[in-house]
């Protein structure tokens, strides 16, 4: 006869039942688990939003000096740049080595000819010395040369109209900017860059621990073996282990989002992304199948450690893998295609900036995004229960 229906899924629960008990009897490993990305997900939002808001209120508003070698070969110069909040002050006795050492952000060097070209209605230079790589610069960088273009311009239009011309003569196409991008998606591009890392590694590292302990550490402590000698099959041992670890992963997870939306109402994080329920519920049913893949992989992997270091051992390059897609969409920024939402870690990383940026996902991706995740994670399933039907999995030391 055929066992109970009710039977089936016995030894699964069962084996859920006993690695949750397990995990819960080390109260402070459990609550670093649960806890520790939660309670760090506000403090790095808000952190990093205020650094970031301060710093280019204060290189914007403050009054910005800069070294002008020359000045005073170009007084009406230095004088439109102080109306600007640019004050020129005397250059350093090396100016080169004075940017190289990031004492000096910005200076100016006015040419030696630049009255005479003045005075005969030529372009006088003016160099801006600055060092493109120093990222901390931009700003400073930024008023400066909008200044001078500034200036330049009023120049020229006077010039044009002491001779009787009108100056959009000079301009015969008026070129405007309408930017399309909404607010939620200028305000979430501070965000952009290492928020869809640090919710996809919560969702894909969380429920690692429980699994390293679960099979490599019950491998290390001969426990394993008496486990797999049970009448019960692989596959709902395997399962019942996923399922448990699974627990923890969507308890940290929904720990986070939580965080998430709470560190909205602490600081100007809200304005920065989108943070409605419906996309924290979004956020999660992205979130989800990361949370079996990341189980699934890493019970694969620890099935064949023989020790809770070696399993560990993993953790190194697992945390790089969501970093790849923020690289490389970093480097080589990409237009967004269908095939993307197929591929893992990419996949996951354009959804999530697709909710923060408050824009609409149709029924089309979110198909192919659930069944492509979904097949992955049968996959590693698979793989995963194969492995425990080695016998040799049974064997420490």
């Amino acid at each position: 006869m055929n066992a109970p229906r009710s039977n089936v899924f016995a030894p699964l629960w069962a084996v859920m039942r006993k690695e949750l008990v397990d995990i819960g009897r080390d109260r402070r490993t459990l609550a670093l688990m649960l806890l520790l990305t939660p309670l760090l997900t506000p403090l790095l939002l808000i952190g990093m939003s205020s650094l970031a808001e301060k710093r280019i209120r204060t290189q914007t508003e403050q009054t910005l000096e800069v070294p002008v070698v020359g000045a005073e070969r170009a007084p009406n110069l230095v004088a439109f740049l102080a109306s600007r909040g640019i004050t020129a002050v005397e250059p350093p006795a090396d100016l080169d080595a004075a940017i190289a050492d990031q004492s000096v952000d910005v200076a100016l060097e006015i040419a030696p000819d630049f009255a005479e070209a003045w005075h005969g209605g030529r372009a006088a230079g003016v160099d801006v010395v600055t060092d493109s790589t120093q990222r901390n610069a931009e700003v400073p960088v930024a008023r400066v040369r909008g200044a001078l273009e500034a200036y330049s311009q009023q120049v020229g239009a006077l010039r044009l109209v002491a001779r009787g011309i009108d100056p959009g003569v000079v301009r015969p196409v008026g070129v405007g900017t309408r930017d399309l991008a909404s607010d939620a998606a200028k305000q979430s591009m501070v965000l952009a860059v290492f928020l869809p890392y640090l919710l996809l590694l919560s969702g894909f590292l969380g429920g690692i621990y429980l699994i390293v302990d679960a099979t490599a550490g019950e491998r290390e402590r001969q426990s394993l073996e008496p486990l797999l000698a049970t009448p019960a099959a692989r596959g709902a041992i395997v399962s019942g282990k996923m399922a448990a670890g699974c627990v923890i992963g969507i308890t940290s997870l929904l720990l986070t989002l939580l965080a998430l939306k709470g560190s909205s109402m602490m600081g100007d994080t809200a304005r920065m992304l989108d943070v409605r329920w419906l996309a924290i519920g979004k956020l999660l049913l992205i979130l989800l199948p990361m949370v079996v893949i990341g189980t699934a992989l890493f019970t694969f992997l620890a099935a064949a450690a023989k020790s809770v270091k070696e399993a560990q051992s993993h953790m190194s390059w697992l945390m790089l893998l969501p970093m790849v897609p923020s690289f490389v969409l970093m480097v080589n920024p990409i237009k967004t295609e269908g095939w993307q939402f197929a591929v893992p870690f990419l996949a996951q990383n354009q959804m999530i900036l697709k909710v923060i940026r408050a824009e609409p996902i149709d029924p089309a991706t979110w198909g192919m995004y659930l069944a492509a995740a979904l097949a992955l994670a049968a996959v590693l399933w698979l793989a995963a229960v194969h492995r425990y039907g080695q016998e040799r999995l049974a064997v420490s030391g």
